[in-house]
This record gives C-alpha cells, structure tokens and sequence, in this order.
C-alpha cells in the first residue's frame, strides 16, 4: 500500500525542515471532503498567496518555457516563487523549481489517501544560462502533502538536502544565495509554509 510520506527524497546533505498541519471532522466523510478541498488548493499553485495571507510570497504556475499557465499543476511544469526579499540575478528577482513527481491517491472508503508534489530548484527557462535560479541547488528539494487518515487531514511541507546555491553563480546571488538560505527556517521558508499549510486546511 503506497503511503505519502514514501514519496519524500531521502536526506543525504544539507538541511532538513518539516512543516506540517492537520484538522481532525467529525467522521470520515466529512473528511474526504475537507480533503478533497485541500488537494485542490494545493494543486493550484498560482493562489498560494491567497491561502496563505497577507504578507506571503507570490506564486505563478508555468510551463516549460516558463509562460504563466492556469488550471492545476502537473508534472514538469515549473512555478516561479516573488519573495519579499532582494531576488536573484539568475532568475531576474524571482525563483524556480520544476514540479518533477505528482503522486495521487483518491479513496473516500481507504484509510488512507493523499497527494504528493515534488519540486526541485531549475535555471530560468526564459534565459540560456543554466545557472540554478534559485536560494538553493539543485539537490534540494521540497515535497508538498495534503493527506487523509481516517477523520484527520493534514497539509505538509518537506524540504530535504537544502544547501546554499552560492558556487557556479555571480557574487551578487553567492551573497544573496547564503544569506537567504542560511535564514529560511527562520527568515523566509518557514512562516511562509507554515502560513500555506494552514491556509490550505482552512
């Protein structure tokens, strides 16, 4: 039986951070509702902002080539990430990452059921560069839960290998690359997902 969590890469270097929330209905089918809703916020990347509130990050679903789509998020598609802070050179102010593995289970009468969505910092794919638009490298990873088990459903962010991306790229986005990695728990990363799971279960 495929579990949520058998989808999260392994953590092998760098940093690793977990945000996670649940809420608890009054029977299962209630539940599936709630999950349903959630597995559908989460999908559409693009409103992220609103669910996490004032004060969050920007989002814009894209394609391949990095033209702004609509509608849910699929594998291979990338998404683009406005922090309220300096951007990056490489990705001219805003960070990528790809969406490389959408995992889904759908089962109002399972114990369980779940999607998974994996996303791993890219290069812009406006640009020719290949330079990594994006605070972490490649090998970081974040992997995004709305799960269901029995009358308990939970959103959740994993990040796994978080390292700095300040090698192979300019002095302006080594700089830039260390400090915000280095204070994403704290700083950006953190109280933005933490702010997103809760919007995406309320």
């Amino acid at each position: 039986m495929k579990h949520a969590e058998q989808f999260i890469p392994d953590q092998e270097t760098g940093s690793q951070t977990d945000f996670s929330e649940e809420r608890t209905f009054e029977n299962q089918a209630q539940a599936h509702e709630g999950f349903k809703r959630a597995a559908s916020r989460l999908l559409t990347v693009s409103e992220w902002h609103n669910y996490a509130g004032a004060g969050s990050s920007r989002f814009c679903l894209t394609n391949n080539l990095g033209d702004e789509v609509t509608g849910f998020a699929v594998e291979g598609f990338l998404f683009n990430i406005d922090l309220p802070v300096p951007g990056s050179s490489a990705g001219d102010g805003l960070e990528w990452v790809m969406i490389e593995r959408i995992e889904a289970k759908e089962d109002a009468k399972a114990t369980e059921e779940f999607v998974a969505m994996t996303a791993r910092p890219v290069p812009d794919p406006r640009k020719i560069e290949s330079e990594t638009a994006h605070f972490f490298k490649d090998v970081s990873t974040s992997t995004f839960i709305v799960k269901r088990v029995g009358k308990t459903v939970s959103a959740a962010v994993h990040g796994r290998n978080e390292t700095p991306n300040n090698s192979d790229v300019n002095i302006h986005d080594k700089i830039r690359n260390t400090v915000v990695a280095l204070t994403a728990r704290v700083g950006m990363s953190g109280p933005q997902w933490k702010k997103l799971v809760k919007g995406l279960l309320e």
